[in-house]
């Protein structure tokens, strides 16, 4: 039986407000593609497969069409979990229809394991199938003292006892998986995790897990990673983008899965093409530096994380220039050498505030001058702000 392990898609999310909408589009597509050319014949999304639990109108329609072309018309067994990112009703309101096509949609944790006729290879397949199994989609209370340790200590022994009782299902005979979204005590986290709690109070400890299963597929944790369960083989898939700088650089990959009941489990990875890479600059020689490098088309078709090193302040009408010359440029953050601010603080406070107020009108005007009205009303306000406050430094 060969399966393809995927997680984390995170539908409908942005990067500081730009769209990931085609990106999301071209890597769906490229995953269904491995799925065709790999021969692949069961499909396991471990969660998250929305940013959000509602998100918009276009991100719903790519999912279900995604399921569509993945299922081959229920030809090919897929199975869904919720993440901590998703509406648990959300995913399972189009279960009736889904499972007309082969595809199971799993909200909530419950004691229901999952037994699948996988077609092509005519075997079954047995799941532990366990959404984001936070307290209040346990529909529990597990400690009723407020100390990480404890929470941790009732969380960890709950799993373990689900887990336990899944396996009772488990057959010799048939190919058994466990599938969560939750993190595991040793797992590499990125920042895009957010909002979630990562670690902390709800953590599981691998060998909670280990209760004889062929192998674990696991969502929550954006960075493809293996972890030992005992002598069971499992792993995180990781996103198949990169959705914060935290993962710049990052190769980003499906998990392919041979397996055969009473037998270890072939795991190998294939990554994947699409979607922009983020990347991170650092300008030490200040803007002309940038623009050398956008001149010769470094990165053009990735975000960019800029750091740059100045010497005199970046005003508007740089920035603009910068976001002008690539369109991919997220965050710019100046960096000022240090002996350079010392003196334009000393300077400052040897100004006149008149003059202190005209160079910061200018620099956020992109070089407009104020008007005498507009100076005589900052002096007055200043001025009744320093009679009420005992007196006025040129620089507070």
């Amino acid at each position: 039986m060969r399966l393809l392990h995927t997680a984390d898609w995170h539908l409908g999310r942005n990067l500081e407000g730009r769209s990931r909408q085609g990106e999301q589009e071209a890597v769906l597509a490229e995953i269904i593609d491995i799925a065709n050319e790999e021969k692949v014949d069961a499909v396991l999304m471990a969660g998250d497969v929305y940013d959000s639990v509602n998100p918009p109108a276009v991100s719903e329609m790519l999912f279900y069409e995604t399921m569509k072309q993945l299922s081959l018309d229920g030809r090919r067994s897929i199975i869904v979990i919720s993440g901590n990112h998703d509406s648990p009703e959300r995913i399972e309101a189009a279960s009736p229809l889904a499972l007309t096509h082969g595809i199971t949609l799993v909200g909530r944790p419950s004691q229901k394991t999952h037994t699948i006729a996988v077609p092509f290879c005519h075997q079954e397949l047995v799941i532990s199938a366990v959404p984001y199994p936070s307290e209040a989609r346990l529909n529990e209370c597990l400690s009723e003292m407020n100390e990480e340790e404890l929470i941790r200590s009732a969380y960890d022994q709950r799993l373990s006892a689900l887990f336990r009782s899944h396996a009772q299902a488990f057959k010799k005979q048939a190919v058994n998986i466990i599938m969560s979204h939750l993190f595991i005590a040793g797992g590499r986290e990125s920042d895009s995790e957010r909002p979630i709690q990562i670690g902390g109070a709800y953590t599981v400890s691998p060998s909670s897990l280990n209760v004889g299963a062929d192998y674990i597929a696991l969502g929550h944790l954006h960075r493809p990673q293996n972890l030992a369960f005992g002598q069971t083989p499992g792993r995180y898939s990781g996103s198949p983008l990169s959705y914060s700088f935290s993962e710049a650089n990052q190769p980003k990959s499906v998990t392919i899965i041979d397996c055969e009941p009473g037998k270890s489990a072939d795991i190998r990875e294939i990554y994947l093409k699409s979607g922009k890479p983020l990347v991170r600059w650092s300008a030490k020689q200040g803007l002309e530096e940038v623009y050398q490098w956008i001149e010769a088309g470094r990165d053009a078709n990735a975000w960019v994380d800029l750091e740059i090193t100045l010497k005199d302040d970046l005003g508007i009408h740089d920035i603009q220039n910068l976001r002008k010359a690539h369109e991919g440029l997220i965050h710019i953050h100046p960096v000022y050498l240090e002996s350079k601010m010392d003196g334009r603080l000393t300077r400052l406070a040897d100004l006149p505030l008149q003059d202190i107020f005209e160079r910061f009108y200018r620099q956020q005007t992109v070089g407009a001058e104020p008007d005498q009205d507009l100076i005589k009303l900052f002096l007055d306000i200043a001025k009744e702000t320093e009679e009420e406050s005992g007196g006025m430094n040129a620089t507070d």
